[in-house]
């Protein structure tokens, strides 16, 4: 049978296709009964008329598969119902859920229309803009990225329903499960091949890129981008973000150059970082030298990773830009360019980012909150609008929209990119700029972050190390002020210690994944005096190690 759709068929052979829909069973395991349902369904239950028998067989379809017959084969059904009554079928199938919420029957799974790539906000921003207002048949997230590492180092990135990072209760037990497949030779693992999963009944096309696009507006101020005629280079880096760009630029009419939309697995294209190793890390003068190289074409020019979560900032006036420096920046424009934020939103950052960050928001009068590493910690903050600006160390930052309410809960490195040229259009000068009058005011920053050796067994007592057993009195001259193991924005252990003095501090943390620890210090005096700092810190730790 041609579906030719309703219109083309006669009263009374609509009304026998829609009673033979009615009765069907879904009992019989012939291939060629689903797609001849399939073809009659697609003829008879068009349009706004249809919906009633629509309902009827999908709740016939649910019921089928509650029973765990043999509906779940009737893949073309599945698909042409949710073609030809979306509204009636995620009503129906995705609303069902068991006692835990989670769906009962199956999941949605939302590829990208043009089998492109989905960086990791404009999954966000989907998750939040579909959670909009419901309570049940959540959407979530995956990412498969190598981010900012190796290529070989990819990896899954997992977005619960509140569009933020999976927090460890959930990526632990991912984890456990994953190992115990590994551990047992991949025996029990389901596996499907790309064909059969493509054609699945579940999975469906969805533009990511135009919702984003056109909502781009609502966060940062495009109009006045393209009113200044602000140059703009954007790299990129062979990444998940590399066909957004050309529709901005188109949509928003911006004075903006792609530098390179090349696409390449190996990433060979890459300036390799400073072992040797390909990363597409946007903080690293190394990855980032081709845009470095072509500062002087821009007024300001970004980079993001692969999965676009991160930022990295090139200016004409000083080149690249570090990280903290431009979080710093981009807090003092925020809060002063954002009339619509609540006046007690407020500034959040990890607790070994720049204490530059601490000195802006004492002058703009904001609340400061500190907490761990990792951007999971903002997620409920940027959710309910308390933080207006939430950033970390790693060039990983997000915001509000310019209304005061969420944009994404997890990093985006697009809009961290383009309000680098909101920055230069309304103000007239470039972020470094910016920063430099910070400094002139706050004082300027030397921040550096060092690797020293540790063992495994080393690493467990830096996790456990206690103010009472570092017992510093003072560092680099100045009295110590605090000696704090848990974060003060939320009070959370954050593994390890961190020493602060009038115009220092240093932080120790063991590394995940070497057999390193990690040490961040800052000061605000001179370079000399930052040597001080990491070299007592390391004396001190080392002390410690000695010691257990």
């Amino acid at each position: 049978m041609a579906s030719s759709g309703s219109a083309a068929l006669d009263q009374e052979t609509l009304a026998l296709g829609r009673e033979l829909l009615a009765v069907c069973t879904f009992n019989d395991q012939d291939d060629n009964v689903d797609y001849h349902i399939a073809e009659v369904a697609r003829a008879c239950l068009g349009g706004s008329t249809a919906a009633a028998e629509a309902r009827r067989l999908c709740e016939n379809f649910v019921q089928a598969l509650e029973g765990l017959g043999q509906a779940w084969r009737y893949d073309q059904l599945a698909r042409a119902l949710f073609e030809l009554q979306p509204e009636v079928a995620l009503d129906v199938f995705l609303d069902r859920t068991d006692n835990r919420g989670r769906s009962a029957l199956f999941r949605m799974s939302m590829i990208d229309e043009r089998d492109g790539y989905t960086p990791t906000p404009a999954i966000s921003h989907a998750i939040l803009t579909y959670n909009r207002n419901r309570t049940s048949g959540l959407a979530d997230g995956v990412v498969i990225t190598p981010s900012h590492n190796p290529p070989e180092d990819g990896g899954f990135k997992y977005n619960p329903p509140n569009g933020g990072p999976a927090d460890t209760d959930i990526t632990t037990g991912i984890e456990r499960a994953a190992n115990a497949f590994l551990e047992d030779g991949l025996r029990g693992l389901q596996r499907i091949s790309y064909h059969r999963a493509h054609k699945a009944a579940c999975v469906h096309r969805y533009d990511y890129i135009g919702p984003y696009v056109a909502d781009l507006a609502n966060v940062i101020d495009m109009e006045a981008i393209r009113a200044s005629g602000v140059k703009i280079g954007i790299d990129p880096l062979g990444g998940a973000g590399v066909h957004f760009w050309q529709p901005i630029i188109e949509r928003y009419g911006i004075a903006a150059t792609i530098v390179s939309d090349t696409v390449d697995p190996t990433f060979r294209f890459m300036t390799v970082d400073w072992d040797g190793k390909i990363r597409m890390d946007c903080s690293s003068p190394y990855a980032m030298a081709r845009l470095i190289g072509m500062r002087d074409k821009f007024d300001v020019a970004f980079a993001n990773d692969t999965d676009a979560d991160r930022h990295g900032i090139v200016t004409g006036s000083n080149g690249l830009m570090n990280p903290n420096h431009y979080l710093a920046a981009a807090v003092a424009y925020l809060f002063e360019h954002r009339p619509g934020w609540n006046k007690g939103s407020a500034v959040g950052k990890t607790i070994v980012s720049s204490a530059i960050i601490d000195r802006v928001a004492a002058k703009l009068g904001r609340k400061l909150v500190e907490t761990p590493v990792g951007f999971k910690w903002f997620v409920d903050g940027l959710g309910d609008g308390s933080f207006g600006f939430a950033g970390e160390e790693s060039a990983g930052a997000s915001f509000l929209r310019r209304d005061g309410t969420v944009w994404t809960t997890d990093k985006d490195g697009i809009i961290l990119g383009l309000l680098a040229a909101e920055i230069a259009a309304q103000t007239g000068k470039d972020p470094s700029q910016l920063f430099g009058n910070l400094t002139d005011e706050l004082g300027a920053p030397f921040y550096e972050r060092i690797d020293a050796p540790a063992t495994v067994a080393q690493k467990n007592v830096l996790k456990a190390l206690s103010p009472e057993r570092l017992a510093m009195k003072e560092l680099a001259g100045e009295p110590v002020r605090a000696t704090l193991t848990a974060a003060p924005g939320n009070g959370q252990s954050f593994g390890g210690i961190k020493v602060t003095a009038e115009n220092g501090w240093f932080a120790a943390r063991p590394s995940g994944t070497e057999d390193v620890y990690k040490i961040y210090a800052e000061s605000f005096k001179s370079q000399q005096h930052l040597r001080q700092i990491q070299q007592q810190a390391q004396a001190a730790i080392t002390a410690v190690f000695e010691a257990a």
